[in-house]
């Protein structure tokens, strides 16, 4: 085109350059990545809103659980009547059976029907309790049913040692049968005068039959142990064990006369406290007697003031936290549990990070690469994915069928068969979750190890230092920090399981703590409570589950927080050391 037209040129040109440019606005967006960008951003808000969603639920679900309700009063049109707290609402389409409960020749009920038939109708389930004069606790009450409801003034929410909830209004105030009161509002006066003193006498009731009485016979049981033992080792009949025989008789004639004390005492206060008593009117006009002894916390729920509804709210939170539960788990408290929860989740992460910090500095540092080492490392990871209720089986067969009975046998022959560590208890729960939580703390400190360059250990060895004084001194405080991520990740994992725990040592019910005033003080071999146990056990296994169902959200929301506060103390720690020594961040 050397010779050609001038606008030919042109256009040639002008068509080349079209050319370049449209071969450039072709590029793949996915290969600039802007897509990519879209989707893992909006992966991670979907998480979070999932995530807060739950907590969320749990929150607003735990928090109002303990928050005191109003007594409400319905009468049906068949002449019933319940009295209770309502605990939730729902819609639900009417059956036959519904509309036949109602007179057609009522207007009221007439305009309920029709509006029934066209959708929905509302109904209530109301925790009614006095489950010994009813045989239930909760009752479904539909609009349709209701004829009347109203707000009793005095109507009386009684929480108890047993038999669960009572609803009621006062009616009289009876002193060893007499009474000295009649009214409501009198009955409550009187009430208010002696319930301090009878809990004070039902507290120093409860604890001369357990502790002081647990006392003594663990005293007794010791002595006897040691009659079991002289007789073992030196033989029936020798010196030693007539020794062991007359100290046992010399404690045992002491403590008939402890036990005769105790039990004039603790008769002399039950009877005290039964003397007290209030009646009641029940929402049907029956009338029954309940005694003071049996009375936990008692108010007028329809006249609670704002700041007397945070008190009752603030003394059913301390329960909570401070007392042991009644009432098959669904009242009273979870301190055993939250006990048996820390006190496990501190054995395992002192028994997990020394073994995995050694394994993974040997495979670090010491270890040459090699099929061996690779295999280590994939049997490792391969063990972070093993069922948690593998790691149940082998603690049962393992720590407490092997290594408890052979202590058993070493350590406590006088007490077979009856094991001693030949079974669950929470140290070889604390070990069990410890070898499950093993693969995330050896991975972890590996990392954090790699992590420290190696021109300083390369200047360590320049300066003289031996292979030990620099892992001592240069590495591992370097690689603190990273040591301290993989131990907050086996607590955050250890504390929430529960299967393991089922085979291992958890149990329903162990109101008294692993301590005492009685040598060795310290039992590590004793069973416990767990609150993640504790939440399966309310959620599945309560005989009253309506009444546990609020209760599976506050457990909830108290482990979260108790996991939480330490992954906290552990994470403060962690920036203290990396402040401390200063290293890559992992």
């Amino acid at each position: 085109m050397k010779g050609g037209d001038p606008e030919t040129i042109s256009a040639a040109k002008n068509t080349s350059a079209g050319v370049r440019t449209r071969k450039r606005a072709t590029t793949s967006l996915f290969a600039q990545g802007e897509p990519m960008i879209w989707l893992t951003g909006g992966g991670l808000v979907i998480a979070l809103v999932m995530i807060s969603g739950l907590i969320s639920l749990i929150f607003a679900q735990g928090i109002v659980t303990l928050w005191p309700q109003p007594i409400v009063r319905y009468r049906t049109h068949d002449g019933r009547a319940l009295m209770g707290e309502v605990t939730r609402e729902e819609s639900y389409r009417p059956q036959e059976a519904d509309y036949a409960r109602l007179a057609p020749a009522d207007e009221e009920r007439e305009r309920k029907k029709k509006a029934a038939r066209d959708g929905w109708a509302r109904r209530r389930l109301l925790r009614t309790g006095n489950f010994e004069l009813t045989g239930e606790h909760f009752n479904w009450i539909s609009d349709l049913e209701v004829s009347d409801s109203d707000l009793p003034e005095w109507a009386v929410i009684v929480e108890r040692l047993s038999w669960g909830r009572f609803y009621g209004i006062p009616k009289a105030f009876l002193i060893d049968g007499e009474q000295t009161a009649s009214g409501a509002e009198a009955v409550w006066s009187e009430f208010q005068r002696y319930f301090d003193g009878v809990v004070e006498r039902r507290k120093k009731q409860r604890h001369m039959e357990t502790v002081t009485v647990g006392e003594l016979n663990l005293r007794l049981e010791h002595a006897r142990l040691n009659i079991r033992r002289a007789e073992i080792v030196h033989g029936s009949g020798s010196a030693e064990h007539k020794q062991a025989e007359a100290e046992y008789e010399v404690l045992e004639k002491k403590a008939s006369g402890e036990f005769a004390r105790i039990q004039h005492e603790v008769k002399a206060l039950r009877d005290k406290n039964e003397g007290y008593q209030i009646l009641f009117e029940v929402a049907d006009g029956r009338e029954t007697k309940l005694s003071l002894a049996e009375i936990v916390r008692a108010y007028p729920a329809n006249r609670l003031s704002f700041p007397r509804k945070i008190a009752v709210y603030g003394s059913r939170w301390i329960e909570f936290l401070t007392a042991e539960p009644r009432e098959a788990n669904s009242e009273g408290g979870v301190f055993p549990a939250i006990f048996g929860t820390v006190v496990m989740t501190v054995l395992m992460s002192l028994a997990v990070v020394p073994f995995g910090v050694m394994a993974a500095l040997y495979l670090r540092e010491y270890a040459k690469a090699g099929p061996v080492v690779s295999a280590v490392r994939i049997a490792i990871n391969n063990l972070a994915g093993v069922p948690s209720i593998v790691f149940g089986v082998f603690g049962l067969g393992f720590f407490c069928y092997m290594v408890g009975a052979s202590i058993d046998q070493l350590l406590f022959a006088e007490k077979l068969p009856n094991p001693t560590y030949g079974k669950g208890g929470i140290l070889w729960a604390s070990f069990t979750l410890a070898l499950m939580t093993l693969p995330v703390v050896i991975v972890a400190t590996e990392e954090a190890l790699s992590a420290v360059p190696n021109s300083m250990r390369e200047g360590s060895y320049a300066c003289g230092a031996s292979k030990w004084q620099t892992i001592r001194r240069i590495i591992l405080p370097r690689a603190l920090p990273g040591i301290m991520t993989g131990m907050i990740l086996a607590m955050a994992r250890g504390a929430g399981e529960v299967a393991p725990l089922m085979l291992v040592g958890a149990v329903k019910l162990a109101p008294e703590l692993p301590i005492d005033r009685i040598f060795p003080y310290i039992h590590p071999e004793r069973s416990f409570m767990h609150l993640g146990f504790h939440i399966y056990d309310l959620g599945f296994q309560s005989q009253n589950s309506e009444a546990a169902k609020p209760m599976v959200f506050t457990t909830t929301l108290l482990l979260i927080t108790i996991v939480a506060l330490l992954n906290v103390f552990a994470v403060r720690l962690r920036t203290r050391l990396r402040r401390k020594f200063v290293s890559s961040v992992f």
